[in-house]
């Protein structure tokens, strides 16, 4: 097992999303590996967090990727949320991401939570995708 992929299929992911054009017009680009200073915009794309788990076998070495993607969003009620969810799976879900190292076999959607945040209207939703990926 190796987590030498690990950063290859993060930047891949982000860049696939950054390029999605359905997902850029709803949050006006707003994809972030990290939060920025500042103003946060009213909806956007967050990387989360990821664990792994190796998958090598005879043919070579590989990992397991589970990771979390979250949509972010300040509106009353989960609509705006739900629609960039759709297009986050939308982009991802059989996405043939190119990585710098390695090879993506297979990226799958696992499972979503949707949830309130805090006391006001902000509302998120953590969506879990799981990739295998050969080194």
């Amino acid at each position: 097992m190796s987590y030498a992929t690990a950063q290859a299929l993060q930047t891949a992911v982000y860049q696939h999303l950054t390029g999605d054009p359905a997902l850029s017009d709803m949050t006006a680009g707003a994809v972030y590996d990290a939060l920025p200073p500042g103003d946060i915009p009213p909806l956007y794309v967050l990387l989360g967090d990821e664990t792994v788990k190796d998958a090598s076998d005879q043919s070579g070495g590989g990992a397991w990727h589970r990771f979390v993607i979250s949509v972010v969003s300040d509106a009353a009620g989960f609509a705006a949320a739900k629609t960039a969810a759709g297009a986050v799976c939308d982009a991802l879900v059989g996405a043939d991401l190119a990585l710098t190292r390695g090879t993506l076999v297979t990226l799958t959607f696992l499972k979503a939570r949707a949830l309130r945040v805090g006391t006001g209207d902000a509302r998120r939703i953590d969506l879990t995708f799981r990739a295998r990926v050969a080194d």
